[in-house]
This record gives structure tokens, C-alpha cells and sequence, in this order.
């Protein structure tokens, strides 16, 4: 009984089913969106006017075909099984989104040419500024190859990541031409700087080679001797200050940087220095930082060898019975130190070239020295990444050695203190 008034009602609803159909195919019979009623034969029941496609699969979208006249119309469509065994047919006619993709292909396809041709023409443009600035630093290059290192790569000052590149690269070009320029004139120094003591060392030996024939001349070939003893000491310490700034300038000693308080560095080289001075008659005073903490990183002993370096040159061009001061600085954007005296002072035009290996000021010419201290403590300062100022104290001359910051750049958690000593 219940399965025969399931029945009955799926009859009822297919005939309702077929009367909203027919009414809406009298209201729509343009057949652009038709609906159609079919029997389980597939004979047309009820709605527009058209054919059950044949196969057609059940509730799936699929694309057929309409002879309307001398036209054949495409649609989609989908086709659902009725529970009576009816199959119901909607669909759409496909001119309408046929005809609205040809209009967006129409619209769309001029913009596209005309972005194509001006993507090219712009890729055109900025290729050849690139290839025009490669042009220009390959022609530069060439140059600087060919020995001219004076050259520098062209930059058209816009910034932008190659205008930093080339930054950089002519950073690095500066510090070429300065070693290669430095490189060439070692020679010329170490020649005009050692032929003199290699000259007395000569002789020396010559005349113990060909006296000492008595008890006098044995004591002039000692003399001789000890004097070429002197000259020699004096050569192998050039040459191992040359190796000392050259391991420096190397960069090996920034592994064993530490927390260094130049207060305490500073004071160990007044005491060092101090005998040194009183038997020069020069009073040797240390003013330690106000804030009582100059801490940098740093590698101890080589800041003691520097700044020993700028003491013991004080000391040297200092006339007797003057002054040298050392004074720590310490302030929130600065922590170094700072060195004067009341010599003769350097000239400005010369400031930078004493700097220089082996160079030394004429009225040097004739004191003891090799002409290197400068040297190490400009190397000394560039590992440590300090700067090196020398001024006119009026009178006199100042040197400061100082690192931007007064916090280390590297802390270490063993105390200075606590190191032993490297040089």
C-alpha cells in the first residue's frame, strides 16, 4: 500500500512538472533557454521544442548541437532521471557566450599588442642603457688592466643596487693603488733606507778582516765588530717590523679580539715609557678617561705596540725639558686615544705620506729609526677600524687614534687582565 501511493504522488508531481513547462514554453518559445520533458523512450512530453540528444549522460554538463532552419545552434546542457523514469532536459544557447568571448578577444587583443609593443620598446631602452653602462665599464676596466689605476668605473649618481656595486668596487680600487703604489716605492726606500747600515756593516767586517794583527788593532776589530753587532741588530729589527705590519695588515689578529679598557692599556705604556722620558727631561702625563671606561674590541698587545709607537715618537722629536701628554677618550660616540707634544709638528701637505713605509721627514733623516712606527700604527688602526687623525697642536704635534662608539664590537668573556701577552 505505501509503495503504490509513492507512486501515485511521483505521477502527480511528473504532471504538474509538465504543465509548468508547457505554460512557460508559451510565455518563452525563443528556445534560448529551453526545458524539456521526455518519457523514458525519449519522445518529447512537455516544455520547448526540442530533441533529447542521444547518450546523453545524466546529471552531467555536456555540449549539443540544434538544427534551427539553415542554422546549427550549439547549446549546454544536463539532463537529470526523473524517479518515474521522465528525463528532464535544461540547457542554454551558447551564441550569446560565444559572441561576448569574441567581443573580450576583440577588445582585449589590440591592448595586448599594443602592451607587447611597448613592453619591447621600453626592454629595448633600458637594454641598451645597460648594455651601454656595461660598455663603459668594460672600456674602463680594459684600462685599469692595462696599468692605469687611476681609473675608476663610471656611476650615473641615480643610486640603485649597481651604482652601490660600483661604489664598492672603486672602494676597493682605491686601496689597490694605494698598495701598489706603496709596494713600488718599498723598494726605493729599503734601498736608500738600509744601503747605509749595510754599507757600515761592510766595512766594519772588512777592517776586522784585515787587522788584528796586535793587541791593539785586536781591540779596534772589537770595536768593529760590535759596532757591525749594531748596524745588524738594527737591520733585522727594520725587517721585523716590515713582517710585524705585514702579519697586522693580514687581518689574522681579529680572531683574538677581546673587551680592551684603554685606560688600562694606556697606563701600561706611561709606565713602560716613563724612564725613557725622565732621561730625556720630558714630563710624560697620562689623563685617563672622564667616565673611567674606555672599553673597544681589540687585540691588547698591538694596541700597546701603537700606541708605545706614538709615545716613543713624542718623546724622540720632543725638545728636553718639555712635555708629552696622553690623554683616553671616552664620550658616547667616541673611544680612543689621543697623544701630544711640543716638537716641531709635521707639515700638513705631509700628514698623509709619513704614513708611508720607510718614509721620514728630512730633519729625521739623521735621528735612529727606520722610519716604520707610523706605518704600524696606520695598519694597526685599520684592523681595529679606527680612525687616525695627526694635527697641528700649536705648538707641537697631536695624534688621535679613535673608534666611533664607545661600546666593544665584540665582547669576550675573559677580561683583559686575564690574557698574556702576544707581541
Amino acid at each position: 500500500m505505501a509503495g503504490a501511493g509513492d507512486r501515485g504522488r511521483a505521477v502527480l508531481a511528473v504532471a504538474e512538472v509538465e504543465r509548468t513547462l508547457n505554460a512557460r514554453a508559451m510565455v518563452q518559445p525563443d528556445d534560448l533557454h529551453p526545458i524539456a520533458l521526455f518519457n523514458s523512450n525519449g519522445d518529447w512530453l512537455a516544455g520547448n521544442r526540442v530533441s533529447l540528444p542521444g547518450a546523453a549522460p545524466f546529471d552531467q554538463p555536456f555540449l549539443f548541437t540544434v538544427q534551427q532552419g539553415s542554422e546549427a545552434v550549439q547549446f549546454r546542457g544536463i539532463v537529470h532521471r526523473m524517479p518515474t523514469g521522465e528525463a528532464l532536459l535544461v540547457a542554454q544557447d551558447m551564441r550569446g557566450a560565444q559572441a561576448f568571448r569574441q567581443a573580450m578577444l576583440s577588445a582585449l587583443l589590440p591592448a595586448a599588442a599594443a602592451a607587447l609593443l611597448f613592453g619591447l620598446a621600453g626592454a629595448v631602452v633600458a637594454g641598451r642603457g645597460a648594455l651601454g653602462r656595461i660598455e663603459g665599464v668594460t672600456r674602463t676596466i680594459e684600462r685599469i688592466v692595462n696599468g692605469n689605476l687611476s681609473e675608476r668605473l663610471p656611476s650615473n649618481g641615480r643610486g640603485g643596487d649597481i651604482d652601490r656595486l660600483i661604489g664598492v668596487v672603486n672602494g676597493m680600487l682605491d686601496d689597490i693603488e694605494r698598495l701598489v703604489h706603496e709596494v713600488k716605492g718599498v723598494t726605493e726606500d729599503i734601498a736608500h733606507d738600509l744601503r747605509t747600515p749595510l754599507t757600515r756593516l761592510l766595512a766594519g767586517l772588512e777592517r776586522v778582516h784585515r787587522r788584528a794583527t796586535s793587541v791593539a788593532e785586536y781591540e779596534v776589530a772589537m770595536d768593529a765588530i760590535g759596532t757591525a753587532i749594531i748596524e745588524t741588530k738594527g737591520i733585522l729589527a727594520t725587517f721585523a717590523a716590515l713582517l710585524r705590519i705585514a702579519e697586522v695588515e693580514s687581518g689574522a689578529r681579529r680572531a683574538g679580539f677581546i673587551t680592551v679598557d684603554l685606560n688600562a692599556v694606556a697606563t701600561d705604556v706611561a709606565e713602560f715609557y716613563e724612564p725613557v722620558a725622565e732621561a730625556k727631561g720630558i714630563s710624560l702625563s697620562l689623563e685617563p678617561a672622564a667616565e673611567g671606561s674606555a672599553e673597544t674590541a681589540g687585540d691588547p698587545s698591538l694596541l700597546f705596540e701603537a700606541i708605545g709607537n706614538l709615545i716613543e715618537n713624542a718623546i724622540k722629536y720632543s725638545p728636553s725639558d718639555s712635555s708629552v701628554r696622553m690623554r683616553v677618550l671616552a664620550t658616547r660616540d667616541r673611544v680612543g686615544v689621543e697623544v701630544s707634544d711640543l716638537g716641531p709638528g709635521i707639515p700638513a701637505e705631509q700628514r698623509d705620506i709619513v704614513l708611508r713605509r720607510f718614509h721620514r721627514l728630512d730633519r729625521s733623516r739623521a735621528m735612529p729609526g727606520s722610519g716604520l712606527g707610523l706605518s704600524l700604527v696606520a695598519a694597526v688602526a685599520k684592523l681595529h677600524e679606527f680612525h687616525l687623525a695627526i694635527e697641528d697642536a700649536q705648538p707641537g704635534c697631536r695624534v688621535v687614534l679613535w673608534s666611533d662608539g664607545s661600546h666593544p664590537r665584540n665582547r669576550n668573556t675573559v677580561p683583559f687582565a686575564d690574557q698574556t701577552e702576544l707581541a
